[in-house]
């Protein structure tokens, strides 16, 4: 009975290992078992006839064995029928524990394929470099034949990194040792069935997680576990995230000598190594169509739907930090907690040799290694911003365009906008809000636009503006991608931990993105380098709970995997989107061809620089005809203008005074004292603004006066405001008045008339002017007294109460010249009262004053009526002239001061006609030339001088002819990298 009774216990044995084996499913057969389960137990049993059993073992049912060569056992040949087993079971049992030695094998070979299969696994989690082929010139591919890469192959892991994958064989012979050791203690075979069972159970567990076969286990294994499931999760978790980690700065490194190997072959071809053509860039392309397109398209309409990224958050939100980390400098100004960014900053991302920084409009490149540039780039921005920023205003919505290229840096192109504020404080213009919601909206309304939502993590979600106006702009997040900033405060300072993980998985905005991302943009001061700043960051992430509670994935920190996400998610819409917006550009060019042809059929469509240039030469042009005026022409106008402008002050200041003397003498004396005063003061800068103002008539009737059908009145503005300019920019030569009064004393000293000729014109001269003041005289006359009996006849006008006033006044002051024409210019105080109580005396009520204006402008025309007299008399007196008018009652002087006159009149013009056309026609051209050449560099003052729908018809054939051609360029490169 106890033989029975243990040949069950061991047969239950034998059918638990059966079941326990992981490469077996369900029941299997009799016929399968071992020679020595059946040899114990079935051989009593009634309905199972004695026969050879095939050698088969259970354990090739495992995965990890099938292919393993096994060595047959020798089994004794065995009689048919029944036998005894009592000398033979105990040495068949230790023969079946001794292929347990299988076992151990198998599970080392399986360990190691497991330790193999993790390091796989590890190194596809590291990303794909194959992408970033295009990034690596053609000689990097040849880099072996210039650099040893023995220093890139002890960068990899080494067998002592490998070796611990594996598993711990120390403990597996402990545990052989330990069998070895229970097989001599001669325990029960019950107890030794049972831990040879669990012993398989124990090896075949690290089978169980490299191949995830078996998936049933004893609940036997429980009882031996030295540490409690979640612990090991734990401890798994953070040994996954330390290797992580540690292959991340693997990959770092390699990428570090990666730029420096790619540096050294970009600086081997600048310096001439290997002539070859390099081509543009594809982003340095793609920022040249946007760069054209922001000329174009200022207001953003729809026509500009070219993706590019546009990172908006709120003020102090750390918009501007990141986008440092991506460009990898810090190249933007910064100030404690008030707005710097006034206006959107442009920054094209490209690879170069070197880091630095250019603008647009600029050939200054800064070096970006350097303090200095830095702090120089810095004061630049901020310049350009508050130029840009009008007066009365805060921001602006004009754009500056900026290049950074560097070793490592990803393609892109980034437009960082005025933060997002919640109230106007003190400074800033009450429109400030409205209009930075307004140039957010236009650059994220573009439905190609990438939007990188910056957000605080240092403060509470719930203040938030920027998320509720990008959720308007994008509600379903398929072209947003989030992040959070300052995650290191907001672990500090948020109780529970698990608010982040909603943040970033998006449960506490409205918003939807199509990524989360978390950095951290260093520790608050603004002197910290981007190394450094990088360095805590990965420092902070290494020890943050947020990794090793599995609330933030490996993916979703640091700036260079936000760098990396955000560059693939650009280019992928960029390829989406291009050739859509080339055919749109197409079609548009197609439009305005069309209208340029039914509008202007003959005329070349020239846009407003090539206009200006037109206009440029026909001015040139007409300042060179200047000196093609002939010296008679500019004499003539010369002396005219000059005569003009002193005429009354000869006059009324010389001539008048001197002929009220009484004797030749003093006329004379009289005469060469005021104009010896006149010469030293007045008469050279008089000359010099006559001929100044001369000048400026013959300059401006040749740019206005029509050339006939050649004629564009399109050129009439800017001529017009070239002439102005040029005016105003020039003067005169200063040694010109003192030359000049020289030569005009000179001419007045000069008192010698040589002939009949010069007499005669004198007196034309002298009668000239004297008619013209005498004219001018009578105007004055009948305005005082009004309209004479004719018109007031013919004409039906009447005198008011002053004027028939002043005409009493002038008859009784006439009544008194007719009786004494000798009289002298003034009138004595009783000669003014004489004349008052006569027109009393005739019911006129006049003022002392009046009667002097009134007897100004009488014994003016008598006067000059007088001198009239005595010209025609002096015309035969230059044989009295010539005799010094001795013994002679005939005396003319006076022609004598008019051919003086005369003669300097003349010979002022001459010496300003030799001064206009030797000097001053030259530097007027030279000046015309510069404001030609200022106008040419003021695009402002272009758009404002040349205007019309011609004008503007032409400029936008061209933009989007240029643009077309930039696109289809940048398209054909795009699939060429392809």
């Amino acid at each position: 009975m106890w033989r029975l009774r243990r040949a069950a216990v061991a047969c239950e044995v034998c059918q638990s290992l059966v079941k326990h084996s992981s490469g077996v499913k369900g029941s299997i057969p009799l016929q399968k078992l071992h020679l020595v389960s059946r040899s114990i137990y079935h051989s009593h049993h009634p309905t199972i006839k004695l026969q050879r059993p095939q050698l088969r073992m259970s354990l090739q049912q495992f995965s990890s064995l099938t292919n393993l060569p096994l060595r047959k056992s020798k089994i004794s040949p065995m009689k048919y029928g029944y036998q005894p087993r009592r000398n033979f079971w105990p040495a068949r049992l230790a023969a079946r524990l001794l292929k347990l030695r299988y076992l151990i094998l198998g599970s080392a070979v399986g360990g190691g394929y497991t330790a193999k299969k993790t390091f796989d696994q590890w190194k596809d989690m590291i990303p794909d470099l194959s992408d970033y082929k295009w990034i690596v010139p053609d000689i990097v591919w040849e880099i072996d034949e210039y650099i040893d890469l023995e220093k890139l192959r002890k960068a990899l892991p080494d067998s002592e990194d490998l070796a611990k994958l594996a598993p711990d064989f120390d403990k597996i012979v402990e545990s052989l040792s330990l069998l070895k050791d229970f097989f001599t203690t001669g325990h029960k075979l019950v107890s030794e069935v049972i831990g040879a069972s669990d012993l398989l159970l124990l090896l075949g567990s690290s089978g169980e997680t490299a191949f995830r076969a078996t998936e049933h286990g004893s609940e036997n294994d429980k009882h031996y576990r030295k540490v409690s499931d979640k612990e090991k999760i734990d401890q798994l978790q953070e040994e996954l995230l330390h290797t992580q980690l540690k292959y991340q700065r693997i990959l770092e490194r390699l990428e570090k000598e990666n730029k420096e190997l790619r540096k050294i072959v970009l600086q081997k071809d600048d310096k001439g190594i290997h002539h070859r053509k390099l081509k543009k860039s594809l982003i340095d392309m793609y920022s040249e169509v946007l760069d054209v397109l922001s000329d174009y398209d200022a207001s953003y309409n729809t026509q500009d739907h070219l993706p590019r990224v546009v990172v908006v958050g709120d003020q102090s939100a750390g918009k501007t930090s990141v986008l440092e980390m991506i460009a990898q400098a810090r190249i933007f100004p910064r100030g404690s907690g008030e707005m710097m960014t006034r206006s959107p900053v442009k920054v094209t991302l490209s690879e170069g040799p070197h880091h630095v920084a250019l603008f647009k409009d600029s050939s200054r490149e800064f070096d970006l290694t350097k303090e200095e540039d830095l702090a120089a780039l810095r004061h630049e921005i901020e310049l350009r911003m508050r130029k840009n920023v009008k007066e009365g205003c805060t921001v602006s919505p004009e754009t500056i365009s900026l290049n950074v290229k560097g070793p490592g840096l990803q393609r892109m192109v980034l437009v960082d906008l005025p933060g997002v504020i919640n109230t106007v404080t003190a400074g800033m213009a009450p429109d400030t809000k409205e209009t930075i919601f307004s140039i957010s909206k236009a650059y994220m309304q573009n439905p190609n636009a990438i939007i990188l939502c910056i957000q605080d993590g240092s403060v509470d979600a719930e203040r938030s503006i920027v998320t509720d106006l990008v959720s308007q702009m994008d509600p379903h997040g398929r072209r947003t991608i989030f992040v959070l900033t300052k995650v290191d405060l907001a672990e500090k300072n948020v109780a529970s931990p698990s608010r982040i993980q909603q943040i970033i998985e998006g449960k506490l905005f409205p918003m939807k993105a199509l990524g989360y991302f978390a950095v951290v943009t260093g520790k608050g001061n603004s002197s910290e380098s981007i190394e450094a700043i990088r360095e805590y960051e990965e420092e902070f992430f290494q020890n943050s709970k947020l990794l090793k509670t599995s609330m933030l994935k490996a993916h979703q920190v640091t700036t260079r995997n936000l760098s990396l996400a955000v560059s693939d998610c650009f280019w992928k819409m960029v390829r989406e989107s291009v050739e859509q917006q080339a055919d749109s550009f197409k079609a548009t060019r197609f439009n305005l061809e069309t209208e340029w042809k039914n509008n202007y059929p003959r005329l070349r469509e020239l846009d407003r620089n090539e206009l200006f240039e037109k206009a440029k030469n026909e001015i040139l042009d007409e300042v060179i005809s200047l000196s093609q005026v002939t010296p008679k022409h500019w004499e003539e106008i010369l002396q005219q203008s000059l005569w003009e402008r002193v005429s009354t002050h000869v006059i009324e200041n010389i001539y008048l005074p001197a002929a009220q003397t009484m004797n030749s003498g003093t006329f004379n004396t009289t005469v060469d004292i005021k104009l010896k005063q006149w010469t030293d003061k007045q008469l050279p800068n008089k000359a010099v603004e006559v001929a100044w103002e001369t000048l400026q008539e013959e300059f401006s009737r040749f740019m206005t006066e029509p050339k006939g059908k050649e004629h564009d009145d399109i050129f009439d503005k800017l001529k017009e405001a070239v002439k102005e300019e040029s005016i105003k920019r020039h003067k005169w030569n200063d040694f010109a008045e003192d030359s000049l009064r020289v030569i005009q004393h000179n001419a007045l000293e000069d008192r010698s008339i040589s002939d009949k000729q010069q007499w005669d014109a004198a007196i034309y001269f002298m009668e000239e002017a004297l008619q013209a003041r005498l004219k001018d005289t009578e105007d004055a006359i009948e305005n005082m007294i009004g309209p004479d009996w004719k018109k007031r006849w013919l004409y039906w006008k009447n005198r008011t109460q002053e004027q028939g006033i002043h005409n009493e006044t002038k008859n009784e002051l006439e009544k008194m010249l007719k009786c004494n024409e000798e009289h002298p210019a003034y009138l004595a105080s009783d000669e003014i009262t004489t004349v008052r109580k006569n027109l009393e005396s005739r019911g006129v009520e006049v003022d002392p004053s009046l009667i002097k204006d009134t007897w100004h402008q009488v014994y003016r025309r008598h006067f000059l009526k007088t001198a009239l007299n005595h010209c025609n008399l002096c015309r035969r007196g230059f044989y009295y002239y010539q005799r010094h008018f001795v013994d002679s009652e005939l005396e003319c002087n006076d022609v004598v001061l008019f051919w003086r006159i005369q003669r300097m009149l003349a010979i002022t013009a001459n010496t300003l006609r030799q001064q206009l056309t030797n000097t001053e026609v030259r530097r007027l051209e030279k000046n015309v030339k510069e404001v030609l050449e200022d106008f040419a560099e003021d695009s402002e003052k272009k758009v404002k001088l040349l205007t019309g729908k011609r004008v503007q018809l032409a400029e936008d054939l061209k933009k989007v002819r240029e643009i077309q051609e930039k696109l289809d360029a940048f398209i054909e490169a795009l699939h060429q990298e392809k």
